[in-house]
């Protein structure tokens, strides 16, 4: 593996759950042990009814497109060689939305509504991050 050099998430008790799952090829969220209610970001309370219970649920990992953007600055310099990528807000299937990129297709080729599959990138031996790709590819 070859030296991660761009910003990495700090792994905390509280969000280890989701990185372990990124790690096991499974996108995993927080669901309410009260109302069901699946979320993310990560939170201690449910937005829908406040509850401090849940359990992490195993999702489906597909999704579509709701927006995007193709970035041609570089904001990080640790992302200049990438210039330019696509940022894409995905509306996962069972509810909340994540914000990743599309991979594996040409930026002009990502279009609002596309339908998505999560694929995972080992980009340390501690951190794998969710990408997506167009389903069927």
């Amino acid at each position: 593996m070859t030296e991660y050099l761009k910003p990495l998430p700090t792994l905390s008790d509280e969000n280890r759950p989701f990185w372990d799952g990124c790690k096991e090829g499974k996108l995993r969220m927080q669901q309410c042990g009260d109302c069901g209610h699946i979320r993310f970001p990560i939170n201690r309370n449910c937005p829908k009814c406040l509850s401090n219970t849940f359990s992490w649920k195993a999702l489906s990992g597909h999704g579509s497109v709701f927006s995007y953007i193709i970035f041609h600055q570089v904001y990080n310099k640790a992302f200049a060689q990438d210039v330019p990528y696509n940022v894409a807000l995905v509306q996962l299937k069972e509810g909340p939305r994540m914000y990743s990129n599309v991979v594996g297709v040409p930026n002009d080729a990502v279009k609002v509504g596309d339908e998505l599959e999560v694929v995972f990138d080992a980009v340390t031996e501690d951190v794998t991050i969710p990408r997506f790709r167009l389903r069927g590819q």
